[in-house]
């Protein structure tokens, strides 16, 4: 028997080094001043006090997400550059529903050969994505799977971690009868939905990735890879203002229903308006392209609002000029009402 090697087993040592070569710049400008040097080590290093703005009793906020059967989308199109962003979005925005300031992010990343191109476009949505929220990059891993994944398929993974004071964390258990729901405007359909997505699009209706469609001006591609929005800076923005907020959710699968559901403390409801704004027009598309019920809609994806905010309503003009001084959408959706834990929609 000849002499095996890694190569013939499918991992190539060498290609895997020329990807990991390209990583450390993407990595480098991410750097913020609490990252610590450490050449050569095998984790990442990080300084939790701000230097001259210490924390008091600073809690750890942590999560962590996938970018689902988007990833699909992505191969289809061979479009990869935009994809690190939701990864970093999905995580992210889930830690500022608690107030976290973001601190840095992992990622993951499996494939099922060395491609460095892909690897390096992969990444660099990571690193925009991260510039763009505050978070170092501050690690990762790559791993090649030529036995679990095949050529041309990878999956991806982040971890996000930021940090609170204890005494300004944002749980939701402030939230009383009275209060103000305000909903942000999302960019699409963000991270979410896409089994069903694809079903309809590609199997129902056999479009292909690069057709047009009318109605939206835009291709296939350009409707379902936009990438899910960052609300870092429009929260960061609400919150400098000491504004009291009582609760907030990110509006992912699951819809309304089920992610303002998971913040209400007892004796608190939520009715929602849901005539109260105008979903975008690839909700409208996708749902006359597959005859899929209103409810269906509203239960699987984020309709037009991506991120919610509950606070007493003295403050909601207060939060709405900040919000809109970062450009983002945002309109009052409902309220708070005395009732069993729940959402109710009343239109």
């Amino acid at each position: 028997m000849a002499a095996a090697t890694y190569k013939d087993a499918g991992v190539d040592l060498e290609l895997y080094q020329q990807a990991m070569a390209r990583l450390p710049k993407m990595m480098q400008r991410t750097r913020t001043p609490r990252v610590l040097d450490l050449p050569g080590g095998f984790a990442g290093l990080f300084g939790l006090n701000r230097p001259g703005q210490p924390y008091e009793d600073p809690v750890l906020v942590s999560g962590t997400d996938g970018v689902g059967t988007k990833i699909k989308v992505a191969i289809q199109a061979k479009k990869f550059d935009t994809i690190g962003v939701d990864l970093v979005a999905m995580c992210v925005n889930d830690c500022l529903c608690l107030g976290a300031e973001p601190l840095f992010f992992l990622d993951y990343l499996a494939l099922g050969k060395d491609d460095p191109e892909l690897i390096a476009e992969l990444v660099s949505g990571v690193s925009d994505a991260c510039v763009e929220t505050g978070s170092a990059l501050l690690g990762g891993e790559t791993a090649i799977m030529p036995d679990l994944y095949a050529a041309g398929d990878f999956d991806m993974a982040g971890f996000s971690v930021g940090v609170v004071e204890r005494n300004r964390t944002i749980d939701g258990q402030r939230i009383q009868p009275g209060d103000v729901i305000l909903g942000l405007d999302s960019s699409g359909f963000h991270s979410n939905g896409y089994s069903l997505i694809r079903k309809v699009v590609f199997e129902g209706a056999s479009l292909s990735i690069d057709d047009t469609i009318p109605e939206l001006g835009a291709t296939v591609a350009e409707v379902l890879l936009k990438p899910t929005r960052l609300y870092v800076s429009a929260i960061q923005a609400v919150l400098k203002q000491s504004l009291v907020v009582h609760g907030m959710a990110h509006n992912t699968g699951g819809g309304l229903q089920e992610n303002v559901a998971r913040i209400l403390p007892e004796g608190c409801r939520a009715e929602i308006d849901r005539g109260s704004w105008q979903p975008l027009p690839e909700f409208a598309w996708l749902q006359q392209l597959g005859n899929i019920d209103r409810d269906e809609m509203f239960r699987v994806f984020n309709m037009g609002i991506g991120y919610v905010v509950i606070a007493p309503p003295e403050n909601v003009a207060v939060i709405q000029q900040a919000l809109t001084g970062q450009d983002v959408g945002n309109q009052v959706i409902g309220k708070i009402v005395a009732g069993e834990p729940g959402v109710d929609y009343t239109n």
